[in-house]
């Protein structure tokens, strides 16, 4: 990265999980990224949204480490690199639905992160609490904005969105598989942590709407920017640095 914040140089590798959504969004002047394959020893199968949930978390946490460097807002920070108009309209819209920018509370965080994948646009913007005693992280609101061209069925579109970011809640924060001596001690859903009601924020979704664009699909799509714009929430109330998830599958942040 030079002086001015300009991201001139981009290496990127995935290792087993894919390479959906591996290419980053934001023009670089030296770029390359490639996807490993492994030989698991474990079972597996595809993710919502394949690896792009992983891919876009590990672009988006490190473009706000790298605003951080820059000394720039993590807004105007991707604004400055991305050339897309689609992805940049939904960003500054969510941003703006949001509140992006106004003053912040004692021991609140805000973040943001946004992707491009299977057609569809997505941006979200989240406000997290953070209690320094019990160290317990609570998200209090999520604004998603997405666009996958026109519009046809509005109220089937939200509700794919919603659907998506619930999911992406709980793989974001808790969902995790435990293993001891090569058994899963959770294996059921009365032991497995999934969303509950009390985990649920508030939640604003803003539809963009393309009727000169062709429609694409929005199952998938909405549910990657979830996991990134809570991480870097979390930076913002705490300055502590999240690279793994889920983030807290104890329910506290480990600092």
């Amino acid at each position: 990265m030079d002086k001015d914040g300009t991201i001139n140089s981009w290496q990127f590798y995935n290792y087993n999980s894919g390479n959906a959504g591996i290419e980053s969004p934001y023009p670089t002047g030296a770029k390359h990224s490639k996807f490993i394959a492994s030989q698991s020893p474990l079972r597996q199968g595809s993710y919502r949204a394949l690896a792009s949930t992983a891919n876009v978390f590990a672009i988006e946490s490190t473009m706000d480490d790298l605003a951080l460097m820059a000394g720039m807002h993590p807004l105007d920070f991707r604004l400055k690199h991305l050339e897309d108009e689609r992805l940049s309209n939904v960003l500054k819209a969510t941003a703006e639905a949001f509140g992006w920018g106004s003053a912040g509370k004692d021991n609140r965080g805000y973040g943001l992160a946004c992707g491009a994948v299977k057609g569809g646009y997505v941006a979200t913007c989240a406000e997290v609490e953070f209690q320094p005693q019990s160290k317990e992280v609570k998200v209090l609101k999520l604004t998603v904005g997405f666009e996958c061209g026109a519009i046809v069925n509005p109220a089937h579109l939200e509700g794919q969105v919603v659907g998506c970011v619930l999911q992406g809640l709980g793989g974001a924060l808790f969902e995790a598989i435990d293993f001891q001596n090569g058994e899963i001690l959770n294996p059921s859903l009365s032991t497995y942590r999934v969303p509950r009601f009390k985990d649920v924020p508030e939640l604003e979704v803003i539809l963009l709407d393309r009727k000169d664009l062709p429609s694409a699909g929005a199952g998938e799509a909405p549910i990657v920017a979830v996991a990134p714009a809570i991480r870097n929430a979390i930076l913002d109330a705490t300055g502590v640095k999240l690279y793994h998830l889920p983030m807290l599958p104890k329910g506290v942040l480990a600092v």
